[in-house]
């Protein structure tokens, strides 16, 4: 069986490399007599490649040779992936992608396709790079009703975070090391505005829920607000601020789903997530709360899922494999300003006393933090559990100056 790749970035490159490197070991796993990468599609020229006798410019080469039966997708982007990957389904020829963006657009789309053609889709590597995830939900974690899951989904942001949070870092600051380091792009704003963590999110809400989620229905807020006084209103709360990818499922069948800041507790699993590592909490009925950690980005990381998906394709050959989910119904994601959770909120008033008093008028009694070196016009308090829309219609009353609101987790 011949393999085919779309792309020749970062991970397209890992793939071709994880593919010769481990080749034997490779074939031997897959249960084919030979497992070759014979095309590769990039617009670009290598003319120094290893592989340079591999690529084409022209994706017909791939889409018409009927000795490629699997495609790995690494382009990025949702067009022209979809309709390229749409077309080698239609060809009867399994596809792996790791792009996030692809699956949480089009994902019901593409599982379908895949379906009437008895072919494979798969995406591992498309949520936590090189941690498992898809699979171990779709099959270890498969006798769970799963209740909730949430995770730290981004390492650019939680590397700025924990640069903020241990060394007192700016978020400009950090910002620029990350940047310095790759880990951040020239324009950040898909990391740390939030965006990518929604795809993820709205993937594995999917997975775990059943109905697909699109990134349209899930809020989505970043860390671009998040600043040093916040982090340490959290330390004194016993915690941590991390950036939390999270939905939970409802007794009636609804879902919410989220992707903003949050106080995390020090205790939790989540918490001692640091730098460019991801971890993923599956909260399951039977097993309880089960974490998945490692980085969630990188070459070889992100291409060793993809050969796993490889891999797998291989082996189900003559019958796909059985995981995947509906198609979106209206109303089943909830509307986020009905979701209920504490809220954390640093202020700023001439008057403290009288603040409080506003404080106590609006939302009762409420948890007050104070860290050393506070300004002297701040207070910081956290609200009991609460709607977003009363929160919101109670905070616009207030005769106090707002820096920032931060949700609060319990876990």
């Amino acid at each position: 069986m011949n393999i085919a790749i779309m792309g020749y970035g970062v991970v397209g490159s890992g793939v071709a490399e994880v593919l010769k490197k481990n080749h034997a070991s490779i074939v031997k796993r897959s249960t084919q007599d030979s497992l070759e990468l014979t095309r590769i599609l990039d617009l670009r020229d290598f003319p120094d490649d290893e592989n340079e006798k591999l690529f084409t410019k022209d994706f017909k080469d791939i889409l018409n040779d009927d000795s490629i039966g699997i495609v790995v997708e690494t382009m990025g982007g949702v067009h022209p992936a979809y309709e390229f990957v749409l077309d080698c389904l239609k060809a009867g020829k399994s596809v792996v992608t790791s792009n996030k963006e692809l699956v949480a657009a089009k994902g019901y789309e593409l599982l379908k396709a895949a379906e009437e053609k008895n072919v494979n889709f798969l995406f591992e590597a498309s949520v936590g790079g090189g941690i498992p995830i898809i699979r171990p939900i779709s099959s270890c974690l498969a006798a769970n009703e799963i209740d909730e899951i949430a995770g730290i989904l981004n390492g650019t942001t939680n590397f700025i975070l924990t640069k903020m949070i241990n060394e007192g870092l700016t978020f400009d600051a950090a910002l620029k090391i990350a940047q310095e380091l790759g880990y951040a792009e020239r324009d950040p704003s898909a990391d740390v505005e939030g965006k990518d963590a929604c795809r993820k999110i709205c993937i594995l809400a999917s997975l775990c829920f059943g109905n697909h989620v699109y990134p349209d229905e899930v809020y989505t807020e970043g860390i671009t607000k998040i600043t040093l006084a916040d982090v340490e209103y959290a330390k004194a709360w016993g915690g941590v601020i991390k950036l939390i990818g999270r939905a939970t499922r409802y007794g009636d069948g609804k879902i919410s789903a989220m992707v903003s800041p949050a106080f995390i507790q020090g205790h939790s699993q989540l918490a001692g997530v640091d730098d460019v590592f991801n971890a993923i909490l599956v909260r399951g009925d039977a097993i309880g709360d089960v974490v998945f950690y490692g980085r969630g980005a990188g070459k070889l990381p992100t291409a060793s899922a993809v050969v796993a998906d490889v891999i797998d394709c291989a082996r189900h050959t003559v019958r796909r494999k059985l995981f995947g989910w509906d198609d979106s119904i209206a109303d089943y994601v909830v509307n986020y300003l009905d979701i209920k959770h504490p809220f954390f909120v640093r202020a700023k008033a001439a008057d403290i006393e009288a603040a409080k008093q506003s404080v106590s008028a609006l939302f009762g009694d409420v948890q007050y933090l104070t860290y050393e070196g506070a300004a002297a016009d701040e207070i910081g308090f956290i609200t009991n559990t609460v709607a977003q829309r009363e929160f919101d219609e109670k905070i616009a009353k207030a005769d106090f100056e707002v820096g920032s609101v931060i949700r609060v987790t319990d876990y």
